[in-house]
């Protein structure tokens, strides 16, 4: 049972577990980085004899055995329950990285822990879903600091024998191996399976003795090398990840790009059904676009990908004549203007081209997203571009601290564990006692200021400094002082530093002896970020100010453990992105979990999560065009808030030396944004929303040899043919000098159609209040206009009623669209007429 259980990921969210091999014995427990494969291995074998002759640790692991089986043999999970007529359609989600748990290396960030987060809960819920990454020799970088806080990057090798992984192998107990043109010669790549409780994760793996030297190195660092690198390790992702699932059995109904990254799979996929069903392009196309859903993550230049024409087409130029396509219009699926051959080849854009369901992470996100890539759907107002928003959300239990999971087990009830996104489960937070939830908050303080004396100290002695610098260590951060935690990537759009802009009014916040504050940072910036870097090294020399030292701390190497310490055991939980770069952000969200009271620009999850009754917001969601100007009044509020509301409020104590207001605080936080900003609900939403539509449209359009298909590929050509003919010719409006609310305004159009039947088309009133200028900024409504007669041989007459619903000035425009009940949504790029 045990080799079983630590072969599955499912022990990292189940503390009875954790707690059994911790059990064994907690050193080589820390020692193997919690990984019970690698513990298992490092342990003595006297010790394992004892434990099996120790009836109450037996007693224990047939418990959780016990649970363990009938959590992966459960007919009863969420979609069994809700969805189960769609149980035989198979989702396939594809993410560049993986954050499960530290013992699996194979992430660097959000986006990782995020992608772990969907499997987990994906487990949870019962979804039949698979995923698929790359297998990293060395995975992301370990980070340290030289002596002028200057950070240095190692890498260290894995050893998949002592991970959680299995080599796939075939019937004949040989390993399972795919192939993957590039440019003149084909890669290689075994499959290792990573099992995340139901779901099965599929790594693959190039550094095997057939290839060449340089293509062995291809899954050797996750976001590591150079542009070369890069396409290459995509290229195994989405053509590859895809080839994998074939050679394993598995056809997916529905492709998840988790980022551009894996954009290249939407291309294999065509491939794939040209090749296997003999459907032309087009047709498989129709196949591919519909079941596809992609994700994009960030609006930062660098999170979207983008190659240079000619060293996409140096490794693909071949692959392209598969697909029947020229180079050039193989180049416009990546561009936002098919026709500029100097544009680069954006996988994002790929991506949005050959994707039906498209998201941001958050609402604000998914705004900025539309504005972003509106160049896509030329002629589309920003409002209407079909990127919708899906909020990130957090695998609860993977981020609680034991002690709160303990808590919320008794006043919450086992329902917290099976609907986390419940929220009248959350509401019983109210039921713990003020005293019981306060002293369950300290405990977790007090443990995470003696981790960081430990990392503290451990760093100092790598470094070699004096033994009095050591001993130093163990006097930093008092464990009763309210504690201010900001942990993430050091990108210099994140501000780590916008709270050290006035060091004289910082030192009198941090040195009050009635109300001590004290700072924790974490992070690492990328290993070609120089400014971020920069940032680190500038807030390890602030740290060494003598009024500093004992109140701002450094944790070094930022990784999933790292994260679970500051997340259960701050007060506050700072963020202060440069608004609206943040997409979601999602370690707010586990800060709430545990308690903890997020203070935070409104950018990302917070400008939807925020209330004033859960937390702070740091400025009313301004954005503006000088960045120092933002930082000096940002600085400022952040400032005043701690000051006049944050501190006060954390040490206004009653005679028990409780904070109720504080914990009146922390209650509403926990309850109001548990139930929202969880992974269950997530993904609970992707597959309402998203996975079940694209499942059905790829079983209809399958069905009967592709029939739907075939018919809506030539519609699409004859539309694509026929629609440069369209032309609104006369537009009349039934004017009245006095229109009153509740009145109509009738609309007639005279459309030329040419070849074209009324059917394939919405003939549409864009109507709305005009601004100061005279112009429709935004439509109030939108109403489909109803063929009446036919003018004369394709010349046909559309009348339209706008209602008025407010006073004021109106305008309106006539506009086309296609039209087709098979289609998933009607913006197609460059189709579409106004008038």
């Amino acid at each position: 049972p045990l080799q079983e259980m630590a072969f599955n990921m499912w022990f990292s969210w189940n503390w009875e577990a954790v707690r059994l091999f911790t059990r064994l014995d907690i050193e080589i427990w820390n020692q193997s980085y919690q990984n019970p494969v690698y513990m298992l291995g490092l342990l003595p074998q006297e010790r394992l004899e004892a434990a099996l002759k120790d009836d109450s640790f037996l007693a224990s692991m047939d418990r959780v055995y016990a649970d363990f089986r009938r959590y992966l043999e459960a007919n009863n999970t969420w979609f069994d329950q809700t969805h189960g007529e769609a149980k035989d359609r198979v989702v396939a989600y594809f993410s560049t990285e993986y954050g499960i748990d530290e013992g699996l290396p194979i992430y660097s960030g959000g986006l990782g822990i995020l992608s772990g987060d969907h499997l987990k809960s994906a487990s949870d819920l019962g979804i039949p879903l698979v995923a698929v990454g790359l297998l990293y020799r060395q995975g992301y970088f370990q980070q340290y600091l030289n002596a002028d806080g200057w950070q240095q990057e190692f890498y260290p090798e894995n050893d998949w024998y002592n991970m959680p992984v299995h080599l796939e192998r075939d019937t004949q107990g040989n390993p399972i191996r795919i192939d993957v043109e590039m440019a003149d010669r084909s890669v290689i790549a075994q499959i290792w399976r990573v099992q995340v409780g139901r779901v099965p994760l599929y790594l693959l793996d190039t550094n095997i003795s057939e290839n060449a030297p340089h293509d062995r190195v291809i899954t050797a660092q996750l976001y590591g090398g150079d542009r070369d690198m890069r396409i290459r390790q995509e290229i195994l992702l989405g053509i590859g990840g895809i080839r994998a699932l074939t050679a394993l059995g598995i056809e997916p109904a529905v492709c998840h790009m988790n980022e551009g990254h894996s954009a290249f799979l939407a291309l294999e996929r065509i491939r794939y059904f040209m090749e296997k069903y003999g459907l032309s392009y087009e047709e498989a196309r129709e196949v591919v676009w519909a079941s596809n859903v992609f994700t994009t993550h960030t609006p930062v230049p660098a999170g979207n990908e983008r190659f240079h024409p000619d060293l996409v087409l140096h490794y693909l130029g071949k692959y392209v004549q598969k697909l029947g396509l020229s180079h050039n219009t193989f180049l416009g699926l990546g561009r936002e203007n098919p026709k500029d051959s100097q544009e680069a080849f954006c996988m994002t854009v790929l991506a949005l081209r050959l994707a039906a369901h498209c998201n941001g992470v958050s609402k604000l996100h998914g705004a900025v997203s539309r504005r972003m890539w509106k160049n896509i759907w030329p002629g589309l107002p920003e409002h209407e571009v079909p990127i919708s928003a899906i909020t990130n959300g957090i695998h609860v239990r993977s981020f609680l601290s034991h002690d709160m999971a303990d808590l919320f087990e008794r006043y919450l009830g086992p329902k917290f564990v099976e609907e986390p996104m419940a929220t009248e489960v959350w509401q019983r937070i109210y039921d713990i006692p003020d005293a019981e939830l306060w002293r369950t908050h300290e405990r977790r303080r007090e443990r995470l200021v003696a981790f960081a004396r430990r990392r503290l100290s451990s760093r100092l002695e790598r470094r070699g400094a004096p033994s009095s610098e050591v001993a130093f260590a163990d006097e930093v951060l008092d464990p009763r002082a309210l504690t201010i935690g900001f942990a993430r990537r050091f990108a210099t759009y994140k501000r780590a530093t916008l709270l050290l802009q006035d060091p004289e009014r910082l030192a009198r916040l941090l040195t009050d002896p009635e109300r001590p504050v004290q700072l924790l940072f974490a992070g690492k910036a990328h290993p070609a970020d120089h400014p971020g870097k920069e940032l680190i090294r500038q807030l390890i020399h602030f740290s060494r100010d003598e009024r500093f030292r004992r109140s701002i701390v450094f944790l070094e190497d930022y990784d999933i453990n790292v994260a679970r310490y500051l997340v259960q055991g701050v007060d506050v939980w700072l963020n202060t992105p440069r608004r609206p770069l943040e997409a979601s952000g999602t370690s707010g969200m586990k800060a709430a979990a545990n308690g903890a009271l997020n203070l935070s620009i409104l950018d990302g999850w917070w400008d939807e999560g925020y209330s004033p009754e859960v937390g702070w917001a740091i400025g009313n969601g301004e954005e503006y065009d000088n960045v120092e100007e933002q930082d000096a009044i940002e600085g400022r509020a952040l400032y005043d808030l701690l000051e006049k509301e944050v501190i006060p409020l954390f040490y206004n104590r009653g005679r028990d030396g409780l904070p109720r207001g504080w914990i009146a605080k922390m209650k509403a936080s926990m309850s109001t944004l548990g139930p929202m900003f969880n992974a269950h609900r997530m993904v609970a939403e992707y597959t309402e929303r998203f996975y079940l539509s694209a499942g059905a449209s790829y079983k209809k359009l399958k069905a009967d040899q592709f029939a739907s298909a075939k018919s809506l590929a030539a519609w699409h050509k004859k539309l694509r043919k026929q629609w440069t003919g369209l032309s609104i010719r006369k537009v009349q409006v039934d004017t009245q000098t006095d229109l009153k609310v509740g009145a109509n305004i009738e609309v007639s159009a005279q459309v030329v159609l040419g070849k074209l039947q009324p059917e394939d088309v919405s003939v549409e009133l864009y109507y709305g209040q005009l601004d100061s200028e005279g112009k429709l900024t935004k439509a109030v409504g939108i109403a489909e206009m109803e063929r009446v007669q036919t003018a004369d041989d394709g010349v046909y007459i559309f009348i339209g009623k706008i209602p008025c619903t407010q006073s004021g000035r109106y305008g309106f425009a006539v506009r086309v669209l296609p039209k087709c009940q098979d289609l998933i949504h009607r913006y197609e790029p460059g189709l579409i007429l106004w008038e």
